[in-house]
């Protein structure tokens, strides 16, 4: 089977670096759905103001083709101990693909870029490649008391965010909510504890630097 993206995610995220590691978890979190020129039917999007959430499969687009490893290192488990990669949601998949669950936020039918949905929630970098979108079903989708292996036995422990006052110069009050809620998440590699060590990620086109020492977060 050929498939080709269908639409591209467009984020305020360039690179993967800093992205939530599952959908849902930033809620403030913005993003949109921009169709290819062969889908942009607003007819396509009929009855879908009817529904809170979308299922997205799309491409990790920005990782190398290295060919198929049976193991992984989750990031939940501290990236220290391996697990098979269908027990996980590692983007190092045999092909890429990615599953997540996004808002409806606002759906615009005629725009210059013909229809657009506006969601919330997204862990997808800006241009990932999108497959399919797929509305999200409540009695089928959701499995309140279902098990959830290593993901679920760990706490999540978030992080204390320090963001200084000059970042009213460049963002948003609600960016800046967006923002804290990203790094509180603690976007670094859970094998990597240095106090002294500069991280940085780019939101919205600005360079964000920070520092954790222990459970704070000080951006700089």
């Amino acid at each position: 089977m050929d498939i080709q993206p269908i639409a591209y995610f467009r984020s305020p995220f360039g690179t993967k670096f800093g992205i939530p590691r599952q959908s849902g978890l930033v809620e403030k979190l913005e993003g949109s759905i921009v169709f290819e020129p062969p889908y942009r039917h607003p007819e396509a999007l009929r009855g879908l103001e009817d529904f809170d959430y979308l299922w997205l499969i799309w491409e990790f687009s920005a990782n190398p083709e290295n060919g198929f490893s049976p193991t992984v290192r989750p990031p939940r488990l501290g990236g220290n101990v391996r697990m098979g990669v269908f027990a996980t949601r590692s983007p190092f998949r045999p092909n890429r693909l990615g599953l997540s669950s996004v808002k409806i936020k606002k759906i615009e039918r005629n725009t210059p870029e013909g229809p657009m949905i506006h969601v919330a929630g997204g862990d997808l970098m800006d241009g990932t490649p999108i497959y399919d979108i797929k509305p999200y079903i409540k009695y089928a989708d959701s499995h309140p008391d279902a098990h959830s292996g290593f993901a679920g036995s760990r706490r999540w422990n978030k992080l204390e965010v320090k963001i200084p006052e000059t970042f009213g110069e460049r963002f948003s009050p609600e960016q800046i909510q967006t923002i804290a809620g990203i790094l509180e998440l603690d976007p670094r590699p859970h094998y990597q504890d240095d106090p002294q060590r500069v991280y940085g990620m780019t939101f919205g086109g600005e360079d964000i630097r920070f520092k954790v020492d222990g459970d704070v977060l000080t951006v700089l």
